[in-house]
């Protein structure tokens, strides 16, 4: 499949993503994600393996997109969990909550 990533028209398959992805180690997700096996990987880093592109030069959604036409699943960024504004103040401080 041909698509384009940071102006430039890559001829992708997915067995190429896969095998490219095969003895890369994922990176934590901070932001979104695509499954390739068993594994989870953000898209950029996806994007710099296939790409061997700057992760500057692509945008996530390029490459949501394209992993998503080559019929890959993924995955938006993880909901960061609010935390309670006092615990965070004590934290900071490095003083236990007194209550």
């Amino acid at each position: 499949m041909r698509c384009i990533i940071a102006n430039f028209a890559f001829d992708l398959t997915a067995r190429e993503v896969t095998d490219a992805m095969g003895g890369v180690s994922p990176e934590p997700i901070t932001g979104p994600s695509v499954q390739i096996g068993r594994r989870a990987y953000p898209v950029k880093q996806v994007g710099a393996v296939i790409t061997r592109q700057d992760r500057r030069d692509f945008t996530a959604g390029e490459i949501i997109r394209a992993m998503t036409r080559l019929g890959f699943t993924c995955h938006p960024a993880p909901a960061v969990a609010a935390a309670d504004p006092l615990e965070t103040a004590s934290d900071l401080l490095g003083k236990p909550l007194e209550g």
